[in-house]
């Protein structure tokens, strides 16, 4: 029986749960691939029987880049309400409980499916990385009773033995053959432009706990490459030198059969299943080492189901297999999610298992690496793109620092280099007036997009169009310390064209943050929302800025919380946070 399964992914979480649920499936007799919502032809649909959809839902309640287009197909008016009439469905959202559109894109998703006539065989999943087990706290529950249902509807019974369902097939070329590194910077199916980075200084002073880094880049060849304000750079980043050596290091250790110059071609081992880009041409370890397979990963339960599969150490074997099951979550916890432990050092650790390893299992364990987005800092009437990116680099009860794979591949880079990466639409949207007035919140990195927009409404001043009034609030913790943009404040203050509100928050005795500034010019606010029908803008942090803030504006409209509902319903009031 055919079983289909579309999966929307923005980080490959929700990817890497549908290829579970795929592989599972298999053993429950089924056939059928498993697919992004955009390889998919949405339109044949209709003709499916059986669906399993894992949805994750990114930044202000929004569908991943990669289910946009089937769902702008689903919501066309023209389609009859019992166009899916033939159709039985399973809906999992992935998503995050901090955020006010926790699992949006599911419970819309879900809602739709329905409205067009199909039937659901079991309640919605709604999985939340604030559960304690993230988000397997969830997702192995609901596909245990999933097939459980099936398995009593359909009458299926679930094969014996467990055979392991591999996603593709690996052969060693032994000839020389051409190698397209080039085509490796990046892997994503949109087409990049190449960009060329021309700055790349701190920002923030060198005793600061905090490490920011300014990029500025410009288009090769002086390309003229166009953005919007609030728009997003997706770049795909490298693995450092000193992991990759410790990758090749510790497969020389084992004395495995390849190495950093073994050059393999990769087939996909089901007709109906396409073929990851990074994998369409032959490549060599050393390239997947390099640009494909993300060496700074916490390894996930795939990784740790297939590492176990050839080992021949029982202890090892048993307490990879137990970090797989339902029962076993709470130590795969306590040993990978809270140290943050890389893939590296787990094979470190599992050592009779790392011997053991083969080239078809890198190759299905790996996780690839994935683009990261960062707002742009800037207007395209500046001439060049602006970065302002925060360096992950923190301490848990390892030994080493986790750091950032992204962030700290961007801190390295040298003036001059090139790079491939996309322009994107951001979550942000603005007033098609520009008399509107903005209200802006970006404590810390979240000002880079409103110094974009800044930009681009005081250009647009100067070609003689009227602005409405632009207020900002910033908040750092020093003046002297991480006051981003320091030179951009001073001038829109002398000038007189932006309101500026900045909160440092260490410079005196009693804590001063973004919410007491927006509490202290409550009235000035207050007129400008109710008035003026401003907008009002949050970017930053996810932990407890956003709340603070809402409850801010509330109080500032006269504890009028229905009255903040309704902006928000109205995308007069827009947060783009991040974790």
């Amino acid at each position: 029986m055919r079983i289909l399964v579309l999966y929307g992914s923005q980080t490959g979480t929700a990817q890497d749960v549908a290829e579970q649920i795929w592989r599972e499936s298999r053993q429950w007799g089924f056939e059928g691939p498993v697919l992004a919502l955009e390889d998919y032809n949405i339109q044949q649909l209709i003709e499916e029987r059986l669906v399993v959809f894992v949805v994750a839902t990114t930044g202000d309640g929004m569908e991943p880049d990669n289910m946009k287009q089937a769902w702008r197909f689903l919501l066309k008016r023209s389609l009859p309400s019992n166009s899916l009439n033939g159709m039985q469905f399973a809906c999992l959202g992935l998503g995050d409980s901090s955020y006010s559109k926790f699992n949006y894109a599911a419970k819309k998703l879900h809602k739709r499916l329905l409205n067009l006539g199909a039937k659901s065989v079991c309640p919605l999943g709604l999985c939340d990385d604030q559960h304690d087990y993230g988000h397997l706290g969830t997702s192995l529950v609901w596909t245990a009773e999933l097939w459980q249902t099936l398995s009593s509807t359909l009458a299926l019974r679930k094969q014996s033995d467990n055979v392991d369902v591999k996603m593709c097939n690996v052969r060693v070329l032994e000839q020389e053959t051409a190698l397209n590194e080039e085509r490796l910077q990046w892997t994503q199916k949109q087409k990049p432009h190449i960009f060329q980075l021309t700055a790349n200084v701190r920002t923030t002073a060198e005793d600061h706990f905090q490490d920011v880094h300014f990029l500025k880049f410009c288009g090769k060849n002086c390309e003229m490459i166009a953005w919007q304000p609030g728009d997003v750079l997706d770049v795909q980043p490298q693995n450092s030198s000193e992991n990759i050596q410790e990758f090749f290091d510790l497969l020389k250790e084992h004395n495995l059969e390849f190495n950093a110059s073994t050059v393999v071609e990769v087939s996909s081992a089901h007709k109906d299943l396409p073929l990851p880009l990074p994998y369409a041409a032959p490549i060599s370890l050393l390239q997947a080492a390099q640009y494909i397979w993300d060496l700074t990963a916490k390894p996930r339960q795939r990784f740790l189901e297939v590492l176990s599969l050839n080992c021949d150490d029982e202890m090892e074997r048993e307490k990879l297999l137990e970090f797989c099951t339902a029962e076993g979550l709470g130590d795969l916890i306590a040993y990978v999610n809270r140290p943050r432990r890389t893939l590296l050092e787990l094979l470190q650790d599992f050592r009779h298992a790392t011997a053991k390893l083969t080239l078809s299992q890198l190759f299905e364990m790996m996780p690839r690496i994935q683009p990261r987005s960062f707002s742009i800092a800037s207007d395209v009437s500046s001439g060049t793109l602006d970065l302002l990116v925060a360096v992950v680099n923190y301490k848990t009860i390892m030994h080493t620092p986790r750091l950032g794979l992204c962030s700290n591949w961007l801190k390295d880079l040298a003036s001059g280099v090139e790079l491939r990466a996309v322009v994107k639409p951001g979550t942000m949207s603005w007033p098609k007036d520009p008399d509107t007035p903005l209200i802006m919140i970006g404590p810390g990195t979240g000002i880079a997009p409103f110094r974009s927009i800044i930009q681009n409404r005081l250009q647009l001043q100067q070609t003689g169009v009227s602005i409405g009034q632009l207020v900002v609030f910033f908040g750092c913790r020093q003046k002297d310390k991480d006051y981003h943009f320091k030179e951009d404040f001073e001038r829109w203050q002398e000038s007189q064209s932006v309101v500026v509100h900045v909160a440092f928050s260490r410079d005196q005795e009693n804590k001063v943050y973004v919410q007491h500034l927006i509490k202290e010019h409550a009235s000035h606010l207050a007129k400008l929302i109710r008035e003026q029908n401003a907008y009002i803008y949050v970017a930053g942090s996810s932990n407890n800025m956003p709340k603070a803030v809402r409850e801010a504006f509330i109080e500032a409209l006269d504890n009028d919380a229905i009255y903040l509902d309704q902006l928000i319903k109205q995308r007069r009031y827009q947060e783009e946070t991040w974790a």
